[in-house]
C-alpha cells in the first residue's frame, strides 16, 4: 500500500507515487483507535512484545516532548502584540517542532495571492518574494479544501496546479518534500504554514497533526495580533480625532474671542491701529494696514513673538491679493511668510491687511485675517459714511453762505458746532483739477478744511473753500502743495480776501481768475487774486480763446522784430509805461543811452503807427505788454 497524504480535516490527496489517502485521526499510540500505523501494532508476546513496549515507550516520550514545545511554543506566541514578530515567531518555531529544512508562511492579500510573509531555512532573496495566485499550487490546494495536504517530491507531483514563476525558485531552493497546513480563523483560511524537505519523504501523520495543531494555535495569535494593532491603529486615530477635536475647539474659542474684540471695535468706533493691535496679540509677528491708495495707516509688532519687521507687501502679492479676492500669502527675502487679504467693499477697493512672521498661516489663522479685512471694510464704510454726511452738511452750509448774503443763526449755530467761525471767515478759495472729478477735490479740501478752522463744499460745479488766513498768498501755496501731492496731478488754487461777508462776489473774481490763469497757459500753481485780478476784470472768461488772438494783434509785429533782429521793442515799451512815459527815467532803467531809446520808440512807431502813444492805443498796447510779461514770468516760475 502506497505511502499516504493526510490532514487534520480528512482531505486526501494523490500525488503518484508518493502519495496516498488514509482516514484521519486524532495523532499515533492506541489512543488513535483502530488501525495499524501507531507503533503499538500487533499482539505478539515475548521478544516481539518487549520490542513493541520499548517502541511504544520511545514514541509516547517523543509525542510528549512535542507537545510540551507545542504548549510552550503556544504561549510565548500569546504573548506577542505585533504581526510582524507573531509571524516571525511561527515559522522559527515551526521549523524547530517539526524538524524540516525549510518552514515558511504566507498570507492572503487583498486580491487573493498568497504572499510570503516569513520564512527560516531558506536561501535565496528572490524565494522570500514569492507570490502564488489563486487556486495554484500547494497552498491554493490548501486554501481551497481548508486542509492540510502533502506531497513527497513537488516537482513530480500532478495533482496540484503549478505555477512557472514558482516552479523556477523551487531548484534554487532544492524542495523537495512539501507539506501545507491551512491557518483558520473560524471557518475563515487567511493562509497557508509550509514545512519542506530538501529530500523527497513522506510526512508521518503525526508530524501533519502537530504542525496542524500549531498552525492552529499560530492563527489564534495572528488573528490575535490583527486586531492588536486594528485597536492600536483605532486608538491612534481615536486620539487623533480627539486631538483634531481638541484644536479645533482651541481654534472655535480663538475665534470667538477675535470675534468679540472685533465687534467691540467696531461698536467702540475703534480704527485700523485697533484691528492690527488685536491681530498681533491673536497671530504674531508684524501686521501693516493700507488705505485704497495704498500708503501705510497702521502698523504693530508683537512684543512677545517678534518673528518679523512691519513691512509693506509686495506689490505681486497685493495684486494676486486683489485678483482672487483672497488671502495670498509667499516668502519674502528674509526668509519670513507675508500673507495680504484684501478689503472691499463690492467692486470698491479700500485697502489691505498683511501679516508678517515666520510661520505660514494656518487655514484658522486665514479666516482671522480674511475676517478681520471684512471688519476693517466696516469700519472703513462706516468712517465713510460718517465723513459723506459731515461734508455733506459742511458743502450745504457753504452753498448757504455763498447763496445769502444775510446770516441767519442757525447757520452760524451750526457752523459753531464744527469748529468754525463764520464771521472769522476772510478767505476764498477755488481749486480747479481737469485731471479729477470735482467731487476728489472736494472730499480733499474737506479733509484740509479744519486746520483752517474753514467749510468746503462744491459751489456752482466748482471746488470752494471757506477759511481763516493771515496771508492769502501763502494760504493759495500751501493749498496747492497738499492738493498737488493728495491728487497726483496738476491743480489750480486761487485763494481772494474777502470783504465783510461779499463770499458771492469773492467766488466770482476768483474762478475767472482761476480761468485767466488757465488762459494763459498757467496748469499746476496757488497764487492769490492780486495778480490776476485786472486780467479778470477786463477779459470775458468765456473768450478766453481770444487772448492769444488779442496779444497778436497789439504786438505781434514787436515781437516778430524782436525775434527777427534780436532786439528787445516789447521790454522798451513795457518800460515806458512802467515809467509814466518819463524819457529819462526810461533810459535810466533800460541802462541806454537817450539816443538808443529815442532810436527803439521811433521803431515802435514804425512798426504799430504813429498813433501808438494816443490814448485808447496805448491802453491796449500797456494792457497786452502786461498780459505778454505776465506770461512769461509764470512760464519761468513753471519751469
Amino acid at each position: 500500500m502506497a505511502p499516504t497524504n493526510s490532514g487534520a480535516g480528512g482531505a486526501t490527496g494523490h500525488d503518484g507515487p508518493g502519495a496516498g489517502a488514509t482516514p484521519p485521526h486524532d495523532g499515533p499510540g492506541p489512543e488513535a483507535g483502530t488501525g495499524h500505523d501507531g507503533p503499538d501494532a500487533g499482539t505478539g508476546t515475548g521478544t516481539d512484545g518487549a520490542a513493541g513496549q520499548g517502541g511504544l515507550l520511545s514514541y509516547r516520550l517523543r509525542r510528549e516532548r512535542r507537545l510540551s514545545s507545542l504548549y510552550a511554543t503556544a504561549r510565548s506566541l500569546a504573548a506577542l502584540g505585533e504581526v510582524d514578530e507573531v509571524l516571525s515567531s511561527i515559522v522559527r518555531h515551526a521549523h524547530e517542532l517539526i524538524g524540516s529544512d525549510i518552514a515558511y508562511l504566507s498570507l492572503l492579500d487583498a486580491d487573493g495571492n498568497l504572499t510570503l510573509r516569513a520564512c527560516a531555512g531558506t536561501i535565496s532573496a528572490e524565494f522570500s518574494s514569492a507570490r502564488m495566485p489563486p487556486g495554484v499550487g500547494l497552498g491554493g490546494r490548501v486554501i481551497g479544501s481548508r486542509a492540510p495536504f502533502w506531497v513527497s517530491n513537488y516537482g513530480e507531483s500532478d495533482v496540484v496546479r503549478h505555477n512557472s514563476a514558482f516552479d523556477l525558485l523551487v531548484p534554487n531552493e532544492g524542495l523537495t518534500a512539501l507539506l501545507g497546513v491551512p491557518l483558520l480563523v473560524g471557518d475563515r483560511a487567511v493562509g497557508v504554514l509550509f514545512a519542506a524537505d530538501r529530500s523527497e519523504r513522506p510526512f508521518e501523520q503525526d508530524e501533519v497533526a502537530l504542525l496542524s495543531a500549531f498552525a492552529d494555535h499560530a492563527a489564534i495569535a495572528l488573528n490575535n495580533a490583527r486586531l492588536y494593532d486594528e485597536s492600536r491603529v483605532s486608538l491612534q486615530r481615536l486620539r487623533e480625532a480627539y486631538e483634531t477635536i481638541e484644536e479645533q475647539v482651541t481654534s472655535v474659542e480663538r475665534a470667538a474671542a477675535v470675534h468679540e474684540a472685533l465687534t467691540h471695535v467696531v461698536l467702540t468706533g475703534g480704527g485700523p491701529g485697533d484691528i492690527a493691535r488685536l491681530l498681533v496679540e491673536h497671530l504674531g509677528g508684524a501686521v501693516t494696514v493700507l488705505d485704497r491708495d495704498d500708503r501705510v495707516v497702521a502698523t504693530r509688532v508683537s512684543e512677545e513673538r517678534p518673528a518679523a519687521a512691519a513691512r509693506e507687501p509686495a506689490r505681486e502679492l497685493l495684486e494676486e491679493a486683489r485678483r482672487t479676492g483672497r488671502c495670498a500669502s509667499a516668502p519674502d527675502g528674509d526668509g519670513a511668510v507675508c500673507s495680504v487679504a484684501v478689503v472691499h467693499a463690492g467692486s470698491s477697493h479700500l485697502g489691505s491687511l498683511s501679516l508678517t512672521r515666520g510661520a505660514a498661516p494656518g487655514s484658522a489663522d486665514v479666516r482671522m485675517l480674511e475676517r478681520s479685512a471684512q471688519i476693517m471694510g466696516l469700519l472703513i464704510l462706516m468712517r465713510d459714511a460718517r465723513v459723506e454726511a459731515e461734508e455733506r452738511v459742511r458743502g450745504e452750509l457753504l452753498v448757504e453762505l455763498l447763496s445769502r448774503p444775510s446770516l441767519h443763526p442757525a447757520q452760524r449755530d451750526r457752523a459753531l458746532a464744527r469748529g468754525v467761525d463764520v464771521d472769522r471767515l476772510d478767505v476764498l478759495v477755488v481749486a480747479d483739477c481737469p485731471g479729477k472729478p470735482t467731487g476728489d477735490v472736494v472730499r480733499r479740501l474737506n479733509a484740509l478744511s479744519p486746520e483752517w478752522s474753514g467749510l468746503a463744499g462744491e459751489y456752482l460745479g466748482r471746488a470752494t473753500m471757506l477759511l481763516r488766513a493771515d496771508d492769502t498768498e501763502e494760504a493759495a501755496g500751501a493749498l496747492h502743495r497738499r492738493l498737488r501731492r493728495a491728487l497726483g496731478v496738476p491743480v489750480l488754487v486761487a485763494a481772494d480776501r474777502v470783504d465783510g461777508r461779499e463770499w458771492s462776489r469773492s467766488f466770482g473774481l476768483t474762478w475767472r481768475c482761476v480761468e485767466v490763469m488757465r488762459s494763459l497757459g498757467v496748469t499746476d500753481r496757488g497764487s492769490a487774486t492780486v495778480q490776476y485780478a485786472m486780467y479778470a476784470i477786463v477779459f470775458d472768461p468765456e473768450r478766453a480763446h481770444d487772448l492769444d488772438r488779442f496779444l497778436a494783434d497789439c504786438l505781434g509785429p514787436l515781437l516778430e522784430y524782436d525775434r527777427r533782429r534780436s532786439t528787445d521793442l516789447v521790454a522798451t515799451a513795457a518800460a515806458y509805461f512802467a515809467q509814466g512815459g518819463n524819457l529819462s527815467r526810461t533810459a535810466r532803467h533800460l541802462h541806454v543811452h537817450m539816443n538808443t531809446l529815442l532810436k527803439r520808440l521811433d521803431r515802435i512807431g514804425v512798426l504799430l503807427g504813429d498813433g501808438w502813444r494816443s490814448p485808447d492805443s496805448a491802453l491796449r498796447l500797456h494792457l497786452a505788454v502786461r498780459l505778454h510779461q505776465l506770461r512769461g514770468a509764470l512760464d519761468g516760475a513753471d519751469q
